[in-house]
């Protein structure tokens, strides 16, 4: 098992936020956490990528090392990357700085330049624009730099906040084709998403977070014929 949540609790002062989550990221899988606004998933990967730390007792093994106390830079050059809700890109440097940004826990200068041409070949219009201030791109545009930032570090897990966030459906469309090609080049993901549908798609297997509790998880396809995750979620 690549990434393994044991037991995580995390509260904002007295505020409890995540209650007893226990989910597991297999090597290789597409795994989908899908929940309403506020039902604490970003605040789950954040904790999983080292930006916040959980309550005592919990527990946040990844490839069969316990990285609970660790920093979040070591768990980067451990093979954990975030593409954040929002992109939250670098808006004043250009496409190129912003992808090497993605880069700064490495040093094998061949190989990062091997993983640009690699993301250039994928997002080829990164490539015609890299130039460019990444302030200045469409929303699509930024999503494509922010997972090609994420992927720049070579990571083993790549987990993506909000992929459909304010953008049309057919640009949505063209990132899931790429986000199968990214998992077929052999990237393990974990797909954070409000679209259940969208997400429940491109995952294997989900789970559903509803303030704070996870109630639901197993395979996508049954989780979405699940009654209760349609008249929640789907409007069905």
């Amino acid at each position: 098992m690549l990434l393994q949540v044991k037991n995580l609790n995390f509260a904002y002062g007295d505020v409890q936020a995540l209650w007893d989550i226990n989910l597991e990221v297999g090597k290789g899988e597409v795994v989908a956490l899908v929940g309403s606004n506020g039902a604490g998933k970003s605040t789950l990967l954040k904790n999983i990528s080292g930006l916040l730390r959980p309550r005592k007792g919990s527990q946040i093994i990844f490839d069969g090392e316990d990285i609970t106390n660790t920093t979040a830079d070591v768990r980067v050059r451990k093979g954990i990357a975030l593409v954040p809700e929002g992109r939250q890109l670098f808006a004043g440097l250009t496409i190129r700085e912003n992808l090497m940004m993605g880069a700064f826990t490495r040093s094998d200068v061949k190989a990062i330049q091997e993983d640009l041409e690699r993301i250039f070949a994928l997002f080829p219009i990164l490539e015609e624009r890299q130039a460019q201030l990444a302030g200045t791109l469409s929303g699509g545009e930024q999503q494509m730099c922010a997972i090609a930032r994420g992927l720049m570090s070579n990571p083993k897990l790549l987990m993506i906040d909000e992929l459909s966030l304010g953008l049309a459906p057919v640009v949505v469309d063209r990132l899931m084709e790429t986000i199968q090609t990214i998992h077929d080049n052999g990237v393990t993901v974990f797909l954070v998403e409000q679209d259940v549908q969208a997400a429940f798609q491109m995952s294997e297997r989900g789970y559903v977070l509803e303030t704070g509790h996870l109630v639901h998880s197993g395979n996508s396809r049954d989780l979405m014929e699940d009654e209760a995750i349609k008249k929640a979620y789907l409007g069905i």
